[in-house]
């Protein structure tokens, strides 16, 4: 049933990716074409002619027709990056994830495993899940009366398999970001290269060199890859920012499962003693 609701949801997932992919590109084509071709960034109110001295919307309008996919990418970074935010922001909770970390330690050192879970049904998110299923868990083995090693095992079980069933919706369109740093620089580059060509095939028709027309073309063909850089570096900082967060969610599962351990094997301790 588990991996039923898993596939549907990564169904779902992929359909909201390609969507959003397609929409980015058409909305970078219509930023291209309506705003930064608009007549009043180029001299005579026609995109045909140079732009305005230091208007940059019109600089890069001149970029050429790989414009349109740079912007697409543009703003697929900045989608992508709001979405990832908010999915992980709800992953960690209501309440603040160091506050409720430290409560839920307390409580389990105390043996209040009842608090516990009430806390994680307060929290919700992810890491609340995953805690409360391995709480639940620990009140079934405890009922079981399970030795340390093989209670140690199920509930570490149970915590990965918790874990295995949240990580895909945090994960989620995080490969669309890692993808992005290499593709902003190469679309730039690419623009940049088709450029070059355009600006010295009309400079050889031309039959006269003329330094200002080269110099405006190769302007117009690096504006390409300042854009394409300017992706990348905006999509390292979203990747980077998010697997921080991912990595700090699971190291806080992994944390309070080893605490339930540790507490379930001083209360078969004590039985003994």
């Amino acid at each position: 049933m588990a991996n039923v609701k898993k596939d549907s949801s990564s169904n779902g997932g992929n359909i909201f990716s390609i969507i959003t992919i397609i929409g980015c590109l058409v909305i970078g084509f219509l930023v291209r074409q309506f705003i930064m071709g608009a007549g009043s960034n180029f001299e005579g109110g026609d995109n045909a002619n140079q732009p305005l001295q230091g208007n940059y919307l019109g600089m890069i309008y001149k970029g050429g027709y790989v414009v349109p996919i740079l912007m697409g990418l543009l703003i697929m970074v900045i989608v992508f990056s709001i979405e990832r935010f908010v999915v992980i922001g709800k992953a960690a909770g209501k309440g603040k994830l160091d506050l409720f970390m430290k409560n839920i330690q307390a409580s389990i050192h105390a043996g209040d495993i009842d608090g516990a879970i009430a806390q994680c049904d307060k929290q919700q998110g992810s890491v609340a899940n995953a805690i409360k299923a391995a709480l639940l868990k620990y009140q079934e083995v405890k009922k079981e009366g399970f030795d340390s090693e093989t209670a140690a095992e199920t509930i570490q079980n149970e915590i990965e398999e918790a874990t295995s069933l949240e990580m895909p919706m945090l994960e989620k369109n995080m490969t669309i970001l890692s993808t992005l740093v290499s593709l902003g620089t190469l679309v730039g580059l690419l623009g940049t290269v088709l450029g070059m060509i355009t600006a010295f095939g009309a400079l050889a028709t031309s039959g006269a060199p003329d330094q200002a027309a080269l110099a405006n073309g190769i302007s117009e063909a690096l504006i390409n890859t300042a854009t394409g850089i300017a992706i990348s570096v905006f999509s390292i900082i979203a990747y980077n920012y998010f697997t921080s967060k991912i990595d700090t969610l699971t190291y806080s599962i992994d944390e309070a499962g080893s605490t339930i351990v540790t507490t379930y094997r001083r209360f078969r301790g004590s039985l003994r003693g």
